[in-house]
């Protein structure tokens, strides 16, 4: 290629390969000197070639290959070993000396095998023997002994970690799940904003300390630079609340990173025992109050199918009472025209692994109540997802037009036609409708939506008995909580005590009983879901 083309390839792409330089990098310096090598290589090639067709899949795969052996050669520079040595205070070094060991170190660790750098986050930060790690990692022991001596071998510094770099920057959290409680706007919910592990770590090195962008880039081990435009895109969508000092702090509630069974185990012994009282006291006053019910249309002869999801719906919103919070800082109010509170679960580890459970460590996963109503025809819903149902794709894929799709097929206006062939195969893949023509969903006429509603709420009687236990509960939560999330913990304690969790305890223990007969497979798709239309399906 001939130098003035080449002159003009590098300059078309000079900002991109600083950008990428950027990017791979812990500090700007770095940026530079690996964009020289960069800029280096890919001008030297272009000379060589007579003619590139993809010129820019051509500097990306030079950019990634001069990155590689980048690495490879500050990896080969020196090796110190951790232990054995007396490690000094940190004012015996020059502030640039200790900077440079600090890079040094962080790059060292960065490079580490994912097994390898987990296990040196293990042992040197949290001090565990490695007989937890080997069970932490589901290696043998004598595994985990050779990672550490590896690791060693590998390291660059000679001074301990902790006091030198952010967790976060050697073992990152990660999510395990993404909730909200609240309209998430045009976007699914916090999972599009975090689920980028950066940007979720981002976020997380805020939770229990406010930092400023130069602190959040120590803790993540990057540079300020590079998390700019982040840090600016998730202040602006809420997840990040910039504060005095121009640091930041989240109202995300983040999980705790450990967790007890012990207290999970007593937790579900009082729960166990709410949901007795509720199976005995309760749900005969849904059964009578269901019995009377106005027009619905069952899809099956088992009238239980409707008891049984009027008796989740209203024990999934029963709370204990008693603690008044004003909660309004903690949702998030994002340019997509979301206002929710985000709730993230993060990877945890178990701090009482030698404890055995006497109750079932079941996971009682409940999404909903979900409410969906048309403004074009009269047809409304609400709904729970549970592991009892087999309705796939839970709120994202409950969608207002199914049943304005649904109403159209009650009312005749959804012929066998090519125009209608995509709504009614979507009926059909989420089972409201059978091959037949069937409709394998409740509905009932508009106005039972009012008598359910109706029914009468769970006893003060019966909630006074748990309210010690709730508060009791809530208030040990909270203590795995920084300050911000405190008013958000307890209430939310306090309401999760009972709520969709009891609520499924009872529904087990009704079937466990055999007061219920167990639900067949076309029942799994109807049951916790209530059609309310001012016309119903027609009788067989």
């Amino acid at each position: 290629m001939k130098k003035e083309k080449a002159d003009a390839v590098i300059t078309a792409y000079l900002e991109k390969i600083y950008g990428f330089a950027v990017k791979k990098s812990f500090s700007l310096a770095e940026a530079e000197e690996l964009a020289s090598d960069i800029v280096e290589e890919v001008y030297t090639s272009l000379l060589r070639r007579d003619e590139i067709y993809n010129v820019e899949g051509y500097i990306w795969r030079i950019s990634e290959h001069t990155w590689a052996k980048y690495v490879s050669q500050k990896k080969k520079r020196v090796g110190v070993s951790l232990d054995g040595i007396e490690i000094p205070y940190e004012e015996d070094f020059l502030p640039e000396n200790a900077d440079n060991e600090l890079m040094n170190l962080r790059l060292a660790i960065a490079y580490l095998t994912e097994n390898r750098r987990r296990a040196v986050y293990l042992f040197y930060y949290e001090n565990r023997s490695v007989r937890d790690i080997a069970r932490a990692l589901a290696m043998p022991e004598g595994t985990v002994k050779w990672h550490l001596n590896k690791a060693r071998k590998e390291l660059k510094e000679a001074y301990q970690m902790e006091r030198k770099i952010g967790k976060l920057g050697i073992n990152p959290v990660k999510a395990i799940s993404f909730g909200h409680n609240g309209d998430p706007g045009s976007n699914r919910g916090p999972e599009d904003y975090l689920g980028d592990r950066l940007d979720l770590n981002i976020v997380y090195s805020c939770y229990f300390t406010p930092r400023t962008v130069e602190e959040i880039a120590d803790e993540l081990g990057v540079t300020p630079a590079f998390l700019a435009e982040r840090i600016a895109k998730l202040e602006g969508n809420g997840f990040l609340v910039r504060e005095k000092g121009d640091r930041f702090t989240t109202y995300v509630r983040f999980s705790p990173l450990t967790c007890s069974v012990e207290r999970i185990d007593k937790l579900r012994e009082k729960q166990l025992e709410a949901a007795a009282v509720l199976a005995d006291e309760y749900r005969p006053i849904v059964r009578d109050a269901v019995s009377g019910l106005g027009e619905v249309y069952l899809p099956t002869d088992n009238r239980e199918l409707l008891e049984r999801t009027v008796l989740l719906h209203k024990l999934t919103g029963t709370c204990i009472k008693g603690v008044e919070r004003d909660l309004s800082r903690y949702r998030i109010k994002t340019t997509a025209g979301g206002d929710f509170i985000a709730y993230i679960d993060l990877e945890s580890t178990r701090t009482d692994s030698d404890y055995d459970p006497k109750n079932p460590q079941k996971n009682y996963w409940c999404c909903g109540t979900m409410d969906r109503g048309s403004g074009k025809y009269p047809v409304s819903s609400w709904s729970h997802d549970t592991y009892y149902t087999t309705r796939a794709g839970t709120w994202e894929n409950n969608l207002t037009s199914d049943y304005e799709a649904l109403y159209e097929f009650l009312t005749d206006q959804l012929s066998d036609t090519p125009a209608n062939a995509e709504k009614r195969k979507r009926l059909r893949d989420r089972g409201f409708v059978d091959d037949s023509g069937k409709v394998c969903v409740m509905v009932a006429r508009n106005e039972v939506r009012d008598e359910i509603e109706r029914i009468p709420s769970v006893s003060e009687d019966i909630l006074r008995r748990f309210a010690d236990a709730a508060l009791e509960y809530a208030m040990t939560e909270a203590r795995d909580y920084p300050p911000q999330m405190q008013d958000l913990i307890v209430c939310d304690n306090m309401y999760s005590f009972l709520g969709p969790t009891v609520a499924l305890m009872t529904c087990d223990l009704l079937y466990e009983r055999g007061v219920w007969k167990p639900l067949t497979g076309a029942e799994k798709v109807a049951v916790d879901l209530m059609v309310f239309s001012d016309t119903l399906p027609a009788k067989d």
